[in-house]
Order: structure tokens, then sequence, then C-alpha cells
């Protein structure tokens, strides 16, 4: 079952992303002890939002993290909140990289970035896991939801994190600022995104419960072990927060409502018992035992709420790809998902 570490899309850097490689081996080495000026880098080609490089040298194996080049949307691609909430998490239950160092002088490579160690192991773009036996995908979807409880237990005013955002209020800003960015990507209609913008709005819960949120936590932001079915490390961090930690499980589970066919991200039509996939209850109750909590309430609102901000940032993505200023060059195509996603959102709100 053991994959090559490398099995995560390499390549050179793409056009849009290229930066001056000798000003930044001069800069890590007088900013890292003992690394070396002469550096190879290669760019990870899966990401949709920060380019993220793997950077080479004599000391070993690093991870940049930077934002893209040209004109952003106003409070995306934070790769500093990224750097932050993975320093502050160091040693605790939720497994990250070590962080390296934070530069927020833009004239080193022409964007702000961060660099962490690399961390060796399985990443799975499919969300089935085919590389995987059904025993294997328990044990390994399983797992995801013990760290994802194991996130939400942690105390983030013991690790210095009490002013990383807003504890009450959280649904009502995210649906906020997310109809702004969907708004602000918009290329094109689409009835049920316009219409789901409005019922989260009268719709919202209300309870303030507040966690670290993750903000996009689901199998293929997660590190696993080469041989062995447990995390080792959760990554892309540019939508934490301090937020409802429901907004994460359902998020997590959204695929389970979500039609695969046509849908990369969806379950919902797949044999999931011949699969090995747990069912949503079983992730629900691993998930409750991680975190402390004695029940789950219902998360339909949730899961909604997760898929419109997941067709958000899609829509996102398609924009820069329609611009050219994406970290995939299939990302049009990605994008396009979104319109699926508004949809099965608004049929669980109509419902």
């Amino acid at each position: 079952m053991a994959a090559n570490p490398d099995s995560r899309e390499l390549g050179p850097p793409l056009e849009a992303h290229r930066f001056d490689e000798a000003a930044l081996g001069a800069y890590l080495a007088d900013n890292i002890p003992g690394f070396g000026a002469e550096i190879s880098v290669r760019q990870f080609l899966g990401g949709q939002s920060n380019p993220t490089f793997l950077v080479e040298d004599s000391s070993g194996a690093y991870v940049l993290r930077k934002k893209p080049s040209g004109k952003l949307l106003p409070s995306a691609h934070a790769v500093d909140r990224e750097y932050r909430v993975m320093t502050a998490l160091a040693g605790s239950a939720v497994p990250v990289p070590d962080t390296r160092l934070y530069c927020g002088d833009d004239s080193i490579i022409g964007q702000v970035f961060y660099v962490m160690d690399y961390v060796p192991g399985r990443v799975f773009a499919d969300i089935d896991m085919p590389q995987c036996t059904p025993g294997e995908r328990t044990a390994l979807y399983s797992d995801a939801a013990r760290v994802l409880g194991a996130l939400h237990a942690v105390d983030y005013r013991a690790v210095g994190l009490e002013d990383f955002g807003s504890p009450s209020g959280y649904v009502a800003r995210q649906v906020a600022r997310w109809t702004s960015q969907y708004e602000a990507s918009k290329v094109e209609d689409c009835e049920a995104m316009d219409r789901l913008c409005e019922w989260l709005q009268d719709n919202n819960p209300g309870d303030d419960i507040a966690s670290i949120a993750h903000g996009d936590f689901r199998p293929g932001n997660l590190i696993y072990d080469n041989d062995e079915p447990y995390v080792v490390a959760v990554l892309d961090w540019e939508l934490s927060t301090i937020g409802h930690p429901l907004g994460d499980v359902g998020y997590f589970l959204a695929p389970y409502r979500l039609r695969a066919e046509g849908n990369p991200f969806g379950l919902l039509g797949k044999d999931l018992d011949a699969l090995g996939i747990p069912p949503e209850q079983s992730l629900l109750e691993i998930y409750a035992d991680s975190a402390g909590r004695d029940t789950v309430p219902d998360i339909d609102f949730y899961i909604a709420f997760a898929m419109f901000r997941l067709a958000a940032i899609l829509a996102g993505v398609m924009k820069r790809g329609l611009d050219g200023n994406a970290a995939d060059p299939r990302a049009v195509e990605r994008g396009r998902t979104y319109r699926q996603l508004a949809e099965s959102a608004w049929a669980i709100a109509d419902s």
C-alpha cells in the first residue's frame, strides 16, 4: 500500500508563478540554520489557491507557500494566517508540519511567503482512494474524523490564538464573506447560488460554539503515513479561523450528500460498503468522541453551508483560471463544478 512520497504532482514552476530562485536561496541561507544557497525548486500542481513549491538543498526538503501574483480578492490567500495557526498547533494532538519562517517582505520573490518542513507520506487526491483496500479506507477515513475532533478540542486561547478570529457570529460572517467573494468572482448567472445566499442568511441556527476551524478539512488536505492508516500532517490552513466547529464537520461530510456522477467531490451513489468508506453517522460518532462532545446535533444546515462555501471558492478558482492566474492548469474545468454544488446545497435547503 505504500506510495512514493513524490506521488504528489510535481513539475517545473508554472510561468505565472516563477520567481528568482537565487534570491530565495540566499534569503533562506541567511535565515535557516544549515541551509545551503544552492537549491532546486519544483511546484506542486494539485492546489487551486496558494502556489506551493518543493524546495530542496543539501540540508533537506522544505515546502514554500506564497501568495499568487496579480490582483487578488480582498482577504484571500492568507499565507500569514496559515503560518501562524500551524506554528501555534506545534506539539498539540493535531499533526502539522514544522514551520521554519514567514517572510512578509515581498521584495524577495515578489510575494510574501512562508517555509515549512516537507512531510513525506501519502496524499489522496481522489475521494474514494482507489489505491487502497476497503479495510484501509475505513481506517483512513476514521482517523481523519479523529483528527478533526482533536482540532476542535484544542483550547485556542491556550495556544495563543485568542485574537485569531471572533468566537461569535462565525456563520453569519462567513455567509456574508463568501457571498461577497462569489459576487466578486461571478462570471455567469446561477439561480441556485443566488437563492442559497439568501436562505443561509435567513436560517442561521445562531449558536456560537467556537473552536479553531480549519475551513477546508478533507482527505485531500491530509498527509497519511506511507505505511499505516493515520494522519501525519494537516495541510492548507488558508481558511482557518476561530469559528463554529460544525462548519468543518459539515464540509467533511458534504461528499455524502453530493452525487458522484459528474462531481469528483461526491460519494452519493457509490457503493460505500464495498469501498469500505464508513457511513456518515459512524464518522460523526468518532468525531464527537475525539472532540469531547456528548452528542452531535443535526448538521443539514452546516452541510448546505459547507457546500455554499466550496461553491464560492470554486467560482473563484474558475475566475482565476479564465484570467490565466490559477495555480492549476485545470482550474477552469474544476471550477465549473461550483454550479452542481450550489444546486445540491439548494436541494438540502429547499427540503
